[in-house]
């Protein structure tokens, strides 16, 4: 709670303690990190990276915003209440890792900062769990709990006026703190100069499409497999050919591409060739009558510099850098790092015009364009330049660019594998998670992994034992009984506000399935000793176990939301526990209603 240690050592040593007190012994310490919660948060990471990457949020978030009436009020409304419509059919945790991008990106529209809306997500995600039996884990342990005993089994939607009670309180609780309680700092996941950054804003920040051609080679063209070293177009018509476009299907990604190959003279020509120039028009012209070319028609827009295979990127000459004073024809920039130098910005004027000539002095920026490997392996060298910005982060956005209808597709067979239980919940998870990779809604395997919250999974993990060794030391057992023989004597009622209140208190340190697990035998023996429905009592723990609000380790949800949302131990504290006990009085009196003694 003090914030000093991170959360996710914290709970490593909570971990060791175990082992090394012999509460637990290493395999039973470590059992969490092969946990099926923990596989499927880890892959939930990935298909929200794919959901993200491809833009799918972005439109997804404009679609609300379009809704929301560019009211605030409306907006924060109605991405609960859509949320707690996924929740009904979908598992908390796939709920917020669904939500997740696609909230950060409508935050950082309106720019309003994630922490406002992420916590909010989170809790009613949580409720969400109480509309539908497959909703939660808790549901189908206190169901199972009551076939075992000889009783019915809860109906689909035996459960659901409890989670519509739920849900409207707690939006309702939400949305009158949310300018209070709610920390509304800047957000950290966007910056007001970050668009400068951008490739396709270098584009157009270096005047590139004003002057960008296309030209088709035909069958016939005498160009035909010659390499443009041969052809002298630079010295000859004064103009750059920045890429190739053709036609081709590439290994891992299934779909049918267009490949980009950075031009150089080395580059052999072939035939339905797509040429992208720089220059004046009419030495295009003079350029498509000399060797039979096609000038395509219709402008041709700098962002068609930016794509998967190629990028753009700006680069600055450091203090010490061995370049300055050298002309651009001597460097070697191509041999040597593999990219070709566009133009040069000189203290905000650009050379264009017969750049090869240019000596290079400190303060110059250059913008260089080959493929994004070749300015990943750049940005590495930093003796002689500095390359501007993050190239690998755009070099996974290009490669996801206009995928949306794919991650939108695979989100929907991931949802309806998960709905109908075709596989278990984490299988259909891992099957979204790789179909996004290998239909490029992510570069490769690295841009996966580099997506996983690794603190929030290691902080899960480790504390999913926790709930081993408080069943082992009988902590619990001592605990819950102690509380039913004190409110044994306020009778039914009192039992079930006590079992509900210890239920709720143990659900803020251990997964809302273990406490359910925990508690839910103990509430049936409860019942049955006094005599009661075993219904009402049974339902409390599935609804006590899902109130997991006060702490960041409560809920596998809160634990997503606490990173991305830049939240501290105290601000679940502040807004949960006052949540925890309207909730309480609430369901103390919505139980007994809807499930009789």
């Amino acid at each position: 709670m003090s914030n000093r240690v991170r959360a996710d050592l914290v709970a490593i040593l909570a971990l060791l303690a175990f082992v090394l007190t012999g509460i637990l012994n290493p395999n039973e310490a470590l059992v969490g990190f092969s946990n099926s919660v923990v596989i499927m948060i880890a892959s939930l990471f990935i298909v929200g990276a794919g959901i993200l990457r491809t833009g799918l949020a972005q439109q997804a978030g404009n679609l609300l915003l379009r809704y929301s009436a560019d009211s605030e009020k409306r907006l924060f409304i109605l991405l609960l209440a859509i949320a707690a419509t996924v929740g009904a059919f979908m598992s908390n945790t796939g709920t917020v890792a669904i939500m997740l991008p696609i909230v950060v990106s409508v935050a950082i529209s309106i720019n309003s900062s994630p922490s406002k809306f992420l916590i909010p997500l989170s809790y009613i995600a949580s409720f969400s769990g109480l509309l539908t039996l497959i909703a939660s884990p808790p549901n189908l342990i206190v169901s199972q709990m009551l076939v075992d005993h000889g009783f019915e089994k809860l109906g689909f939607f035996e459960i659901t006026p409890i989670g519509i009670i739920g849900v409207i309180i707690g939006i309702i609780y939400l949305f009158l703190i949310r300018n209070t309680l709610l920390p509304n700092g800047e957000n950290r996941n966007s910056s007001k100069d970050g668009h400068q950054l951008s490739p396709k804003q270098l584009a157009i920040d270096y005047k590139l499409g004003g002057n960008l051609i296309r030209v088709s080679v035909p069958e016939g063209s005498e160009v035909i497999g010659k390499r443009l070293g041969q052809l002298k177009i630079p010295a000859t018509y004064q103009l750059c050919i920045l890429k190739i476009n053709r036609k081709s299907i590439e290994g891992m990604n299934l779909l049918p591409m267009t490949y980009q190959e950075m031009a150089g003279p080395t580059s052999i020509i072939q035939p339905k060739d797509m040429l992208y120039i720089q220059g004046l028009f009419e030495n295009v012209e003079r350029l498509a009558k000399d060797f039979g070319l096609l000038i395509e028609k219709g402008a041709s827009d700098a962002d068609e510099l930016v794509s998967k295979q190629l990028g753009i990127a700006e680069v600055l000459l450091t203090p010490h850098s061995k370049l300055i004073n050298e002309t651009v024809r001597g460097i070697s920039f191509r041999e040597k790092y593999n990219l070709n130098i566009l133009s040069i910005n000189r203290q905000g004027e650009y050379v264009l015009k017969e750049m090869s000539k240019e000596r290079l002095r400190f303060g110059d920026a250059l913008l260089v364009q080959g493929s994004w490997e070749s300015i990943e392996l750049l940005a590495r060298e930093t003796k002689d330049v500095v390359v501007v910005g993050q190239p690998k982060e755009h070099a996974s956005i290009a490669a996801a660019s206009g995928k949306a209808p794919i991650a939108g597709a695979i989100l929907i067979v991931m949802v309806a594998l998960m709905i109908l239980e075709v596989f278990p919940a984490v299988i259909s998870v891992l099957i979204g998670a790789v179909l996004m990779i290998i239909t490029g809604c992510l570069r490769n395997m690295d841009d996966a992994y580099g997506h996983i919250n690794w603190e929030s999974i290691v902080l899960i993990a480790a504390m999913l034992p926790m709930a081993t060794a408080l069943e082992k030391t009988g902590g619990m057992v001592i605990l819950s009984e102690g509380i039913i023989q004190m409110l044994g004597g306020f009778g039914a009622f009192g039992v079930l506000a006590g079992i509900y209140f210890i239920t709720m208190v143990f659900g803020q340190f251990i997964s809302n399935t273990a406490t359910a697990v925990l508690f839910a035998p103990i509430a049936l023996n409860a019942a049955l000793s006094i005599g009661v429905s075993p219904y009402t009592f049974l339902i409390a723990v599935a609804v006590a176990s899902s109130m997991a609000f006060a702490t960041p380790v409560a809920s596998p949800t809160n634990a997503l939301v606490m990173t991305a949302g830049g939240y501290k131990f105290m601000d679940f504290v502040k807004v949960g526990v006052p949540l925890q006990i309207i909730m309480f009085v609430v369901m103390m009196i919505a139980i007994p209603i809807f499930f009789p003694f």
